[in-house]
């Protein structure tokens, strides 16, 4: 979608639609009052008999009917305004571009969302637009048989009056335009499905995005990677056709400073190996890969934005599949730091290629990590699919991830990880075993990847609630994948300060 922000009054916009606002129970004001002025107190009428009333993601559709250049006008809902943040911007943005999407306009003109009464400042609110209304418009195509280009929003201009506060506005729609670019890449990796998005396509995909955005791509392949000691992916790996990789992406390595670190789980796609999933819904464990697809993404807008940061994103890739050489049940692998780890169940296979990448990872002297994985179903029935778990060995840093997940709309929720939880996962052969048990699975999981994050302050994300989308949920975010930690990552290197 082009993004683009103009000086002058929405009334006079010629655009195929205009779109206003109104917060819950408050008559119209500013631009949306003059637009109503023009409309003969059409939208005072709506809102008199009921039919809006300023609620927080519905939309109205007025016509014009000649009295505006435009011959349709747009009223989003804001919600209460006591009530109002960056995410209600968000969702009102993303409310009127799925609307606009839905009637096939194609060029539409805004007003941004709560910088008057609603108190965001301007950077911020153009931000929301752009980012918004380009996510709420992402469409997956690539499998169908017929689609027509044309159909959808394809120009949105955003309308400031004030011509003091244009050039706020055009970075912060900039800065929106390049993170949602980032956030779609990450859902295209995820839509693909496994037959496609096989480790050596998204090792390809990465290796483009950072020759587009100036980054350094390094791709290791097996025997590299056997040559390292990176026993635990290559043993997840041997049960598939598609050989593993491992990705180190980096952005202005000249800055000369300890690196914030970004390592994701890429299970292109879980069959569970030899501890096989149930048939039904493994058509969704092609999503196994999300945290690497939101590294990949995240990375993409940290160039983009040309952040003054040294920033380095780690793909750990692989398929768990039952070939004849798959790993089995009470196998003993050893990990990229010499520790072993006894498989119990070949279906907790994430935690493993973690743990070579998070042990990778320490040679950076990282003054942060943070990894995103889909690793556990327990997450999801401890947290639902509004938060991710979060977990870790630095509370700082955990801080900054907390943060940064409620400035972005991805929120993500603490989980302990206390020494007790450790012992669950004592081995009678090994270092350690690569399940817990049923109780506190998301935990005990974490538990091992910090026998791996180490000596460096790291954060564990668990999506596996939040990667993908089954319906209705935010007015941005559709069905499918979801791109989840591409704006929480990007906002978490834009706000760090080196340590």
């Amino acid at each position: 979608m082009n993004i683009t922000v103009q000086q002058g009054e929405i009334q006079k916009r010629k655009e195929e639609a205009v779109v206003v606002n109104l917060f819950e129970g408050v008559r119209p004001g500013g631009a949306t009052k003059a637009v109503d002025d023009a409309l003969g107190g059409a939208i005072s009428e709506a809102i008199d008999c009921g039919d809006f009333t300023g609620k927080k993601g519905k939309t109205l559709l007025l016509y014009s009917n000649g009295r505006l250049a435009a011959r349709r006008v747009l009223l989003t809902g804001l919600g209460k305004q006591d009530e109002f943040d960056l995410e209600m911007a968000r969702q009102a943005a993303g409310a009127a571009a799925r609307t606009l999407q839905g009637l096939k306009v194609s060029t539409a003109a805004t007003i941004l969302h709560g910088t008057g009464a609603g108190g965001l400042e301007i950077e911020e609110a153009a931000q929301a637009v752009a980012e918004a209304s380009t996510l709420a418009c992402y469409r997956f195509d690539n499998y169908r048989s017929r689609v027509k280009q044309s159909d959808g929003l394809r120009k949105l201009t955003i309308v400031e009056f004030d011509s003091r506060r244009i050039t706020a506005a055009r970075r912060g729609a900039r800065n929106g335009s390049a993170i949602a670019a980032g956030v779609c890449t990450a859902r295209d990796l995820a839509n693909h499905p496994g037959s496609v998005a096989t480790p050596s396509f998204v090792a390809r995909t990465a290796r483009r995005v950072a020759r587009a955005q100036g980054m350094s791509c390094r791709v290791l392949d097996e025997p590299t990677m056997k040559k390292l000691g990176m026993g635990a992916i290559l043993a997840v790996s041997r049960g598939s056709s598609e050989p593993a990789r491992f990705v180190v992406l980096e952005h202005n390595k000249k800055a000369g400073e300890k690196p914030l670190v970004f390592v994701g789980k890429g299970i292109t796609f879980d069959s569970g190996g030899l501890s096989i999933k149930p048939g039904s819904g493994m058509e969704e464990m092609k999503f196994d890969m999300c945290g690497a697809a939101a590294v990949v993404g995240a990375m993409q807008a940290v160039a983009a934005l040309k952040l003054n940061r040294h920033v380095v994103g780690l793909l750990a890739l692989s398929e768990n599949m039952l070939g004849a050489s798959a790993y089995k049940p009470g196998d003993v692998l050893t990990a990229l730091n010499g520790k072993t780890i006894e498989i119990r169940n070949t279906d907790a296979e994430g935690r493993l290629v973690l743990a070579d990448a998070l042990s990778y990872a320490a040679r950076f002297k990282p003054a942060g990590a943070v990894d995103l994985a889909t690793l556990t179903g327990a997450c999801v029935v401890a947290l639902g699919n509004q938060c991710s778990g979060m977990m870790g060995n630095d509370e700082a840093l955990a801080e900054k991830v907390r943060a940064a997940g409620e400035a972005t709309g991805e929120r993500v929720w603490p989980l302990p990880l206390w020494p007790e939880y450790r012992e669950q996962i004592n081995s009678d052969i090994a270092d350690m075993k690569n399940t817990g048990g049923r109780a506190a699975g998301s935990i005990t999981a974490a538990a091992l990847l910090a026998e791996f994050a180490e000596p460096y302050p790291w954060v564990h994300l668990d999506i596996a609630g939040t990667a993908w989308s089954g319906g209705p949920g935010k007015s941005y975010v559709p069905k499918g994948g979801v791109g989840v930690g591409v704006r929480l990552l990007t906002q978490l290197a834009r706000d760090w300060k080196s340590r």
